[in-house]
């Protein structure tokens, strides 16, 4: 796989604004995965893929959807979601991504999802917290991240929740499935007394 040219390639789906956000979420990918034992360079491509398809036009991502077999269910919530399944999607048909780890934290990363892996966790995080993001407690999930993946996680999947309950907007299940998965593993932590992850 040629990074260069899928560099290139993911540059030219979105504007120079998404572009730089885009280079922070790889940028904190690679610190989250120092910090927390990921891998670097998995962490750093799934950051650098995870927008490939959010600028594309709605309908050519309801359309994906539709004729890619790709979860029916995303058409009934937010917009905001289809991005990522479309861009796991689409990475893998038009550039040969392959790998299902990095695949999975393209797609998950909008929604989470129960047993959310260590490469699902620093994609998610670091497309929170990345230099550009100014939103209400996003402060308060960076300071959480010098510590704690699972903690800084919650604290970004109680604001996505609690915007969308303002808002008067539905919740994708997998959201709250993935917030409890994650409540339930530091509860775990703490009955066997390890450290945080």
């Amino acid at each position: 796989m040629d990074l260069e040219r899928l560099r290139e390639a993911t540059r030219r789906q979105m504007p120079e604004k998404r572009w730089v956000h885009t280079l922070g979420v790889v940028s904190e990918a690679a610190k989250l995965a120092k910090r927390f034992g990921g891998d670097r360079s998995k962490a750093e491509l799934a950051a650098l893929l995870h927008d490939y398809a959010k600028a594309w036009p709605i309908e050519r991502q309801g359309q994906a959807i539709r004729d890619h077999g790709l979860p029916a269910e995303l058409l009934e919530y937010d917009k905001e979601l289809w991005h990522a399944h479309v861009g796991a999607w689409a990475v893998q048909a038009e550039h040969g991504v392959d790998d299902e780890e990095v695949l999975d934290a393209i797609r998950y990363h909008t929604s989470g999802r129960e047993r959310m892996t260590l490469l699902d966790k620093i994609v998610c995080l670091a497309d929170y917290i990345e230099p550009g993001r100014d939103f209400p407690g996003v402060n308060k999930i960076r300071k959480l991240a010098e510590h704690n993946l699972e903690e800084a996680l919650v604290a970004g999947f109680d604001a996505t929740i609690a915007f969308l309950m303002e808002k008067g907007k539905r919740i994708f299940p997998l959201t709250v499935i993935a917030r409890n998965g994650l409540i339930d593993e530091l509860k775990d932590r703490k009955k066997t007394g390890s450290a945080g992850g």
